[in-house]
């Protein structure tokens, strides 16, 4: 087969616009808290700065070691990235942030395992998949063994707590199985069985519940619940078509929580208007197109699952925050892929998309 050398430079361009755009909104998100809380306006730039060059390093260096080799990492990668979930529930290592203890801090660089997770459990179902091609339509070998991994890691998670987290890779996890061929009935079966559990877990949390009712009807409780919503609509309908101007939202001026992280699409909203917000929403579509296209055209079964899972991953994200932000679902805490502010979400993007662009790498000469 005809190998065609060189990446695909639509995703690898894309990938780079999206996270120069992501350090400038950050900026412009950041810069009046960053004054409050550090006294330096660039708090946030310079760290989110850093952040971009180490992810464009993993990137670099994932998009250039032999599939072969990914796939015999795969295993390990995984079990480490369990051991971290563990290593976040043990008091006095994890680091505790408004009661979620979901961060670990080694030397002085604070992490979340979760976003390692997500990468690590595509790389070993599509490395495990792949091998068991024969196989993958056995409940006992093609199904349960997943169900059980994916199992322990929701139950980490969920022992965090990380509901968005858990929901995300449990999505991208039956998606991928889908797409391997395990037979839609079982899939089908554990989603009725995961129903009321998922109910329990939303319904049983104060909190939880709490963001369900303002999903509903934010204007209940407009001061408490259904705030942060409401703001980000203020942001939207006041960037109007062309918006703002870059630098010049009102609501990240401490009305909208979270504005560089979660909510930073509210102030692209604001500053970039309608045409901002379309541009953005287009470049992640061509992204996850681009994406789809390698899975489709990729040269074995692991290159296909291992494609077609990272896009599912990043495409999954971002849908999910931009649909949040504009109170299409109820608020759930996934970062904004490339843009939002977060170390471990930005680096394990930017490494994910060099698995991406090492398996576009492999495609056939004859795919353009």
């Amino acid at each position: 087969m005809e190998i065609r050398q060189g990446t695909d430079h639509s995703i690898l361009l894309l990938a780079v616009c999206l996270t120069c755009l992501g350090v400038v909104m950050v900026f412009s998100s950041s810069s009046i808290m960053a004054v409050r809380d550090y006294n330096d306006s660039l708090y946030f730039l310079k760290r989110q700065s850093v952040f971009a060059v180490v992810g464009f390093a993993a990137m670099a260096l994932l998009m250039r070691i032999d599939l072969n080799v990914l796939r015999k990492a795969a295993w390990p990668v995984l079990g480490v990235c369990a051991l971290l979930l563990i290593a976040v529930l043990i008091p006095g290592v994890g680091k505790k942030v408004s009661g979620a203890a979901r961060w670990l801090n080694v030397g002085g660089i604070t992490f979340q395992p979760a976003e390692f997770v997500k990468v690590g459990l595509v790389m070993f179902m599509a490395h495990s998949l792949a091998r068991k091609q024969d196989k993958v339509k056995s409940f006992r070998f093609g199904f349960l063994p997943y169900m059980l991994i994916l199992a322990v890691l929701l139950g980490l998670l969920l022992a965090q707590p990380d509901m968005g987290s858990a929901l995300t890779l449990a999505t991208v996890a039956v998606a991928m199985l889908l797409v391997a061929g395990t037979r839609l009935s079982y899939l089908a079966s554990i989603s009725l069985i995961a129903l009321p559990f998922l109910y329990f877990m939303v319904m049983s949390v104060d909190y939880r519940r709490r963001r369900i009712l303002a999903f509903l009807n934010p204007w209940e409780d407009p001061s408490n619940s259904g705030f942060q919503i409401i703001q980000s609509w203020i942001a939207f309908g006041s960037g109007g078509a062309f918006g703002q101007g870059l630098g010049e939202s009102k609501q990240k001026l401490f009305f909208l929580p979270e504005a560089h992280t979660d909510f930073i699409f509210s102030v692209v909203g604001e500053e970039l208007g309608f045409i901002g917000v379309i541009v953005i929403a287009a470049m992640f579509m061509l992204l996850i197109m681009r994406g789809m296209r390698t899975a489709l055209n990729a040269p074995n079964e692991f290159g296909c699952l291992l494609a077609f899972g990272i896009t599912m991953l990043i495409g999954l994200q971002a849908f999910v925050n931009m649909a949040v932000v504009m109170g299409m679902v109820p608020t759930k805490g996934l970062a904004l892929p490339f843009i939002s502010y977060g170390g471990t979400s930005l680096v394990t993007t930017l490494a994910a998309i060099g698995l991406l662009l090492n398996v576009s790498r492999h495609l056939p000469g004859e795919v353009r």
